[in-house]
Formats: C-alpha cells, structure tokens, sequence
C-alpha cells in the first residue's frame, strides 16, 4: 500500500481530511497534502479573492501558512536550490509557485527542464515571465505554469521603465492579448502587475485565468504582496501598492543597537575586571591547586 506519510511534514489520509487539506503526488513522485491543487484554485474564482505572498526565509513561510495564507511564491534559484527546499519544508502544505528566473532558460527545452527542477524541490507550479513559447512547451509537458503580464520588471524597457502600465487604450488592449496569449498557451494563472484597478476588473471577467494582482487593486482574482512589504522589512519609500503591517525594520534596527550595546558592556567589563565575576566560575576544591604545585615540582 502506498504511504502517504511524507517526511517533510506531509500528514495522514485522515487528519488531512479533517483539516480540508488535499494528499497529491507531486510530478516528481513524492506524495503531500496542499491546502489547494491548482483545481482547486481555478475553482475559486469569481467566488472569492484569494491570498498570496513571497516569503524570503523559512521563518516567513511557516508564518505565512500557521496565519492561513492561500498560496506562495517562492524565489528559485537553480544553481542554489537549497533555500526553495527549505521554504517548501517550513510550509508543507501550502500550494507554491516558484518563481524561476527569465535568462535561465533560452529554449522551450531548457524551460521544461528548469520546471522540472524546480517541481523536483518541491514546487507546485512555476511562476515566470516567458513568452507563451516557453510557456506552451512547459504546460504541456504537465508543469502549471503563472505566466507575468501588465509591468514586466525585468522587460520593463519595452513599457517605459518601472511605471505602471495600462493607462492608455493601446496599452491596455496590448495587456488583455498578453495575457489571452498566455491562456491559450496553457498557463492556468497570471501575475499582473502595476496596472490600473478598473482594467483588471474587467480582464479577469474575460479570462479563464486566475490574475494576481500586484498593483492592480482589487481587480484580480488573487491579492498578493510581498512579505518584505506585508512584515515591514524595510526602510521607506515603499512601494505605492505596497502596505506595512508591521515595523520588523525598526524592530531590527533597535536589536541590532542592542547588540552593539551588550558587546560594548562586555568589553568594558573584561577591561574594568567586571567579567568573570565570583558567579560565572568554577572555585577549585580546597588544597587541590598546592597539591597540583607540588605535584608539578615533583615532576
């Protein structure tokens, strides 16, 4: 009988049910539960906004799934996979998209190979900025693939640099065939990004796929937003879609001042022969250093 007990915290047929998780086999044959297949997402839309975020370390990703987060995404780096695999074990049962970089594939061949790496660690889609060649290639060769539309950051020379996009007729319908091309290549989501609010309403009513919208306001299907932004991680400006929950900047800027202080109390103590005081050291036995001397002049 197969185990459906993974052991990187995969949980049994029964508890699974009872906690609305679903048990897969990945494509690179290893079983899990998801709180989601990519059915499953595809059904909820026009029924509820989904939850999305980027966590960028382990600790983010278990705390993204304990709070109930819908799905991630999750960097890949094919020459350093390790830190993917270490998202995918923080959050084991959360549906992942990684996020593979655009140069690392120059062929619709080496995409399907980079997929394949990156479901091998433990991805359940990928997420990526291809062209619908690329695209076509990986889906059919079973990857779910989340194509990129609206601002593409690292194609954004073609748009005018990092602004939004959209905002004229030409732009927007250059959008909407964009993303219908990505539709008909296979993908079964679409990250869009930077676009007016008002336009992506009106995309996702006329695609079957499931928009992410980064910048796009309500319009999508999904809301997603980087944790270095949701946490705080970092200093202003941020970014105008962009919204702070948290100051763990601050919080980490007052830590490390901390830091500085307590090394600081602790060379001064070392010089003022403050450290070590009576408490933090070990007193010999009584007549154990006069008998070690003359044990010593014996020798």
């Amino acid at each position: 009988m197969a185990n459906y007990v993974t052991s990187d915290g995969g949980i049994p047929p029964r508890d699974a049910d009872r906690r609305g998780l679903t048990r897969v086999m990945t494509l690179s044959g290893a079983y899990g539960t998801r709180n989601y297949t990519v059915k499953g997402l595809r059904d909820q839309k026009g029924k509820r906004v989904l939850v999305e975020t980027l966590p960028f370390s382990p600790e983010e990703a278990a705390a993204a799934e304990e709070a109930g987060i819908d799905t991630m995404k999750v960097r890949f780096d094919p020459a350093q996979p390790e830190t993917a695999a270490m998202i995918r074990k923080a959050a084991p049962n959360t549906f992942m998209a990684f996020s593979v970089p655009l140069i690392a594939a120059a062929s619709p061949e080496e995409a399907v190979r980079l997929g394949f790496d990156a479901m091998r660690v433990g991805a359940d889609a990928i997420m990526c900025q291809w062209s619908p060649r690329f695209i076509e290639a990986a889906a059919e060769a079973g990857i779910p693939v989340q194509g990129h539309a609206g601002l593409v950051p690292r194609k954004s020379t073609w748009t005018g640099g990092l602004r939004a996009v959209g905002k004229t007729l030409d732009e927007a319908i250059w959008i909407y065939d964009e993303i219908k091309a990505l539709e008909r290549a296979g993908a079964y989501a679409v990250e869009v990004e930077v676009v007016p609010e008002e336009l992506l309403a009106e995309i996702s009513k006329r695609t079957t796929l499931l928009t992410s919208s980064i910048g796009g306001g309500g319009g999508g299907d999904i809301q997603f937003l980087f944790a270095e932004d949701i946490l705080g991680n970092n200093p202003p400006p941020y970014p105008r879609h962009s919204k702070q929950y948290r100051n763990l900047y601050k919080m980490n800027q007052e830590m490390q001042r901390e830091r500085v202080a307590a090394f600081t109390e602790f060379i001064d103590d070392v010089k003022n022969n403050k450290f070590p005081a009576t408490e933090h050291v070990v007193k010999a036995p009584e007549d154990l250093i006069s008998d070690f001397i003359d044990r010593l002049g014996s020798i």
